[in-house]
């Protein structure tokens, strides 16, 4: 079963990582830059839509390896349309597909999780081994796509599309793990997650939501212009590059379970939005010549961000809901607040700060641009700090 799983979180990651990592750079390249922001408010959009309709909702009627499945094979579908589209005269179109597209993936997230988890029952801790697996799959598209010379090319969908239709059929195979099934509570309280909503009225839970979607407001930035900022530094391997924070991550990925443990909740997660405001600092300092380094460190850093921050989020996340039996939901939920809400409003005030830059901006250009995120992040940490208290200090089994 953990082969199984650990081949589900490598594709599930390396579709997202082909595309996602180097859309910005390719989009400017063609010359449609001024349309960043509005195609990675896509996934946020979707991430709204989709994980209320199909993540949360879906699931209590169809089983989740199906919903794998049917996601999948119609999504890379889509993604094969999309290399014709990405040019000046179609831009538009683009973003429109896009959208459709990231409906239908951004759901299979909260699925993914909620079956791997689900599988393994009471033995949360062997979740970020098998997590570990999804970001080796983003860390492999990252390379391939660097490595063929595609970092700018919109030849990168066609590359998704082929593991995303593998995907759909590979997910026959997975454990028929059962939807959640609350008891009590109408059909209308099910379509609108009131039992994962629910789980707001523990004070900690609800500060950790607050929190997460805001500091997914300036995480969205890095999402949507790492690329052409590296590019920008004078880095030509622009996917391989943006791969070292995935390696990064695999070495905070596996010591996890011993974090959690040995800490609980509230310090990983302090100090996945502090190394935020700090890659957006070094970012903010780097430069093609002597200060390349802060450049590659930025990046480097996205182990500490990401891990500290997402990984222990969704396993935090999974025993909060597991005495209501309502993981899918919740899963959902924090997808559509991080995801969804904080990134959508990430991605168009990031929109906003790139309008300010001339048309193709130097490094010089992008360091003031960084220094608003940094900011962001450093406030949003310290009200953290100063608001949340895990009474219950969850440990892993």
């Amino acid at each position: 079963m953990t082969v199984r799983l650990s081949v589900l979180m490598f594709m599930q990651f390396f579709i997202w990582g082909a595309w996602q990592v180097t859309l910005g750079l390719v989009m400017q390249t063609v010359g449609i830059g001024n349309l960043i922001g509005n195609a990675f408010s896509m996934g946020p959009i979707a991430s709204i839509v989709g994980s209320l309709l199909l993540g949360m909702v879906a699931t209590r009627y169809v089983a989740p390896k199906m919903l794998m499945v049917i996601l999948h094979l119609v999504g890379g579908v889509l993604l094969f349309l999309m290399p014709s589209l990405i040019t000046p005269e179609r831009g538009g179109t683009f973003v429109w597909l896009l959208l459709g597209y990231m409906i239908l993936y951004m759901p299979t997230v909260g699925l993914a999780n909620t079956i791997a988890l689900k599988s393994f029952g009471e033995r949360t801790d062997n979740f970020p081994f098998v997590r570990a697996f999804g970001t080796i799959g983003w860390i492999a598209s990252g390379l391939i796509i660097g490595w063929a010379g595609l970092s700018a090319s919109p030849q990168i969908f066609t590359v998704a599309a082929v593991v995303s239709i593998a995907l759909g059929a590979y997910s026959i195979t997975l454990p028929a793990v059962e939807a959640d099934k609350p008891q009590g509570g109408s059909v209308l309280a099910q379509v609108f997650c009131v039992e994962a909503f629910g789980l707001m009225r523990q004070k900690s839970f609800l500060i950790f939501i607050l929190c997460a979607t805001l500091i997914s407001v300036p995480l969205a930035m890095y999402y949507a212009y790492a690329s052409p900022y590296v590019g920008a530094a004078g880095i030509e391997n622009v996917g391989g590059t943006l791969a070292i924070g995935q390696m990064s991550e695999l070495v905070f990925m596996f010591s996890m379970p011993w974090l959690y443990r040995r800490f609980g909740v509230k310090p990983l997660l302090l100090v996945g939005m502090a190394a935020w405001a700090l890659r957006y600092a070094l970012f903010a300092i780097g430069d093609g010549g002597s200060g390349i380094w802060a450049v590659y460190l930025g990046v480097a850093l996205h182990g500490v961000c990401y891990d500290f921050f997402f990984v222990a989020g969704a396993i935090y996340t999974g025993i909060i809901a597991a005495p209501k039996g309502v993981n899918a939901q919740a899963q959902g939920m924090l997808t559509l607040f991080t995801y969804g809400v904080g990134m959508l409003l990430g991605s168009q005030i990031g929109a906003l700060l790139y309008a300010q830059l001339p048309a193709n901006p130097t490094i010089a250009d992008w360091q003031g641009m960084w220094v608003y995120p940094a900011v962001a992040a450093a406030a949003i940490a310290l009200l953290f700090q100063l608001t949340f208290r895990d009474d219950r200090r969850e440990t892993l089994a």
